[in-house]
């Protein structure tokens, strides 16, 4: 609700009762339903909270105010903070419900199995832990190592998949690459692989013309048988 009033009913009471503006408009400002405001009028709800003025806080200007009383279809915009605070970044274990505390364990166990690669620091993003806690887990060391099931922190709601794969992915980066192995095909290799090529000899390669140039140095003979001649008589 970075759009709405600080103390948002107090500021329905105020506007309520110091202006004439329609309850959409006072709902659309404070992020309220417009029942609420109707309730507010009809004093059945925030009874006994205190108006606030928007105007004396800042948060509202005269000129937006008078200019949203003339136009009912007008709505309310919050005046511009002068002064902006940065919000530091927050610096340690990321929060864990107290709920969940007792599943942490398991879950730095399921990964420091599963994702060896993974460095402490990513390990405590993921899970909101500790380095002594993570040593003592890769130690065995732990006070309740016995005890201790590798459960995925993404069942167990430590850390979404998204989260997960990211950090993974991180570590695979800086990991040297494996050799890949040899496979082994289990399909018939083609014919052209298996084909054996009869061995070539001595002899020289035959060819037609040498073939045929041998019946061309014989003699020919008389298509005819030759007859001994009759002699006369």
């Amino acid at each position: 609700m970075a759009d709405a009033p600080l103390m948002p009913k107090a500021t329905a009471v105020w506007l309520v009762d110091n202006t004439s503006l329609s309850f959409d408009q006072i709902a659309d400002f404070c992020k309220l339903h417009p029942l609420e405001v109707r309730a507010i009028a009809d004093g059945e709800s925030a009874q006994g909270i205190k108006g606030m003025d928007p105007i004396s806080t800042g948060q509202l200007t005269r000129s937006e105010l008078e200019k949203a009383q003339e136009d009912p279809n007008h709505k309310l915009k919050l005046a511009e903070a002068k002064v902006k605070v940065s919000v530091a970044k927050r610096k340690g274990p990321r929060y864990t419900p107290v709920s969940k505390r007792q599943d942490r364990p398991n879950a730095i166990r399921w990964l420091l199995r599963n994702h060896p690669e993974l460095r402490d620091a990513q390990i405590i993003r993921l899970v909101g832990t500790t380095k002594t806690t993570i040593e003592a887990i890769r130690d065995g060391t732990h006070w309740n190592s016995a005890n201790l099931t590798p459960l995925d922190p993404v069942t167990l709601g430590l850390c979404t998949q998204i989260s997960l794969d990211m950090e993974v992915q991180k570590a695979s980066k800086n990991r040297p690459a494996d050799v890949p192995p040899v496979e082994v095909s289990d399909t018939l290799l083609p014919a052209s692989d298996t084909e054996q090529v009869p061995p070539v000899g001595d002899e020289s390669e035959v060819d037609a013309a040498s073939v045929f140039s041998k019946f061309a140095d014989q003699p020919e003979q008389s298509s005819e048988t030759d007859l001994p001649e009759k002699n006369d008589q």
